[in-house]
């Protein structure tokens, strides 16, 4: 697949306008020319169209043109969408009517709604999905500005998002903490060698997010960052959630009355307000029957159906974990769908995007476990709706299921067995691990032998080591090739450096 570029006028194009109105919002502000804020992007790319995001530093109308050239001749004109206040002057426009497996151009311009004026354009580029078989390739990873780590422009920014892009991919999988909310950040951080780690600082960085701005502010400050900008105006996103877009390790019937951070207890409040924030600032399909759900199918042609899940918003508490019977995980509504989904699918390969690992133990405190994972088996709370999702995929002769995450800050191949696990009613799979993409690393978890897994491969801090900054390399994505001509998955995990660390083909199985 050949590479796309834009000239460097393109790339320039708007992104000047954009680093002197991050110097000087006042001045920018006071012009009379509107511009784009937060550079573009696009997500949830489908054989036909994809979603458009774009950001005004005033109420305006949003103008979309869409090329199969780079040079726009031909440009179609999308209508125009206003934007202002309720959604804090962003827009996100479907595109639709495009033709299948074709590099789509676009531009973004926004017209100030009072004289008319209008924006630079700021150009971005995606490639819609096949209708027949060809190669497909695709990134993931998640974790972004955790644990004290945000932009330090001297040390080059986030740039894991450079060493991604360098493999041109069809699209990104986010899989969950695109933002951490909870983490403010200091202007500066003494390093073990002596020098300084030197954030960029946003009035919304200086302390947990509470307000619907404030959650907003959280998601602008990532897109603050060149690197990040870059990536997002050429490849398109597929976006989910894990804890930190709220607070860590939150569940709906949370009150944090024990966290003097929060003036707001209520963790279900603060999430209606980052899910408003989330689905504002990511360019996501939203369901109209359920508008912040994050769960969704996005179908990448004959090889490929990604299903990805929430394993936040219907959980019950974090409480050990052991219920006998089970405890509500996915909830009820979800598991239908996904098994509905995963039933109905043709593609040969079938990509559960999970925010969080099956096997490994994340704690929340002394007592409560955070993710499925509870200790050894047998089935208990949470462990029910992943042990029945397993038994549907066996019994429904469901091939070829793969499941990918991050969350645990350190990369790791797993694969689950039958052969060694306490409950058995499934086939064997494989999972993949990969993070963080600008945030600390951590590392090992413990294992939970409920499933069976076998770690083939981490990469992780030496034992004593934790919160390593960005600086120290530890940063990790994963990618994935599909063949169009043999079907087999290729899998290799990555380090910001570009250097493939660990990588396994996996043959399908084909009908």
């Amino acid at each position: 697949m050949p590479r796309i570029t834009f000239t460097r006028r393109q790339a320039l194009m708007g992104t000047a306008a954009l680093a002197g109105g991050l110097a000087m919002p006042g001045l920018v502000r006071a012009a009379s020319r509107p511009m784009l804020t937060h550079g573009v992007q696009s997500g949830d790319v489908a054989h036909d169209g994809a979603v458009i995001w774009g950001r005004a530093d005033r109420e305006a109308e949003m103008w979309v043109e869409w090329s199969t050239s780079d040079s726009f001749r031909d440009a179609h004109l999308m209508p125009r969408l206003p934007v202002g206040t309720p959604t804090d002057n962003t827009g996100k426009m479907a595109l639709t009517g495009l033709p299948s497996d074709q590099e789509i151009f676009y531009r973004v311009t926004m017209a100030d709604l009072s004289d008319g004026t209008k924006s630079e354009p700021v150009t971005g580029h995606f490639r819609t999905a096949p209708n027949a078989a060809r190669d497909v390739s695709f990134v993931w990873s998640g974790d972004v500005a955790g644990q004290g780590w945000g932009i330090d422009e001297d040390r080059g920014g986030m740039k894991t998002y450079a060493a991604m892009l360098n493999h041109n991919p069809d699209f990104f999988l986010h899989s969950g903490d695109t933002v951490y909310a909870d983490g403010p950040l200091q202007e500066q951080v003494e390093l073990a060698d002596g020098t300084l780690w030197k954030n960029v600082m946003t009035e919304a960085k200086m302390k947990v997010a509470e307000t619907l701005d404030e959650y907003r502010g959280q998601h602008l400050y990532n897109m603050m960052d060149r690197n990040v900008r870059a990536f997002n105006a050429q490849v398109p996103v597929i976006a989910q959630w894990d804890d930190h877009e709220v607070t860590n390790n939150w569940y709906p019937n949370e009150m944090l009355d024990a966290d003097d951070r929060y003036t707001v207890k209520s963790a279900r409040l603060l999430a209606a307000r980052a899910g408003q924030a989330f689905h504002e600032m990511l360019p996501t399909r939203q369901n109209l029957a359920e508008p912040r759900r994050i769960y969704r199918k996005v179908a990448y042609g004959p090889l490929l159906d990604v299903f990805v899940i929430d394993m936040r918003t219907y959980r019950g508490d974090n409480t050990a974990n052991d219920e006998d019977g089970g405890t509500p995980f996915l909830g009820a509504d979800q598991m239908a769908w996904l098994k509905r989904e995963l039933a109905n699918s043709k593609a040969v390969w079938k990509v559960i995007a999970a925010d969080m690992p099956i096997g490994m133990m994340v704690r929340d405190g002394e007592t409560g476990m955070e993710n499925g994972a509870n200790g050894d088996g047998p089935v208990r709370g949470r462990e029910a709706d992943i042990a029945a999702m397993l038994s549907f995929i066996k019994h429904g002769g469901i091939a070829n299921t793969v499941w990918l995450t991050a969350d645990v800050h350190y990369t790791a191949a797993h694969h689950y067995s039958p052969d060694r696990a306490v409950f058995q009613d499934f086939e064997p799979f494989w999972e993949f691990v990969s993070g963080p993409l600008h945030a600390g690393t951590f590392g090992p978890s413990d294992y939970d032998n409920t499933f069976g897994p076998e770690v083939r491969f981490a990469k992780h801090p030496d034992e004593g080591q934790a919160n390593l900054p960005p600086s120290d390399g530890m940063q990790f994505f994963g990618k994935v090739d599909i063949s169009a001509a043999t079907k087999v998955m290729t899998v290799s995990l990555m380090d910001r450096e570009d250097v493939k660390l660990w990588s396994t083909e996996l043959e399908p199985t084909l009908a």
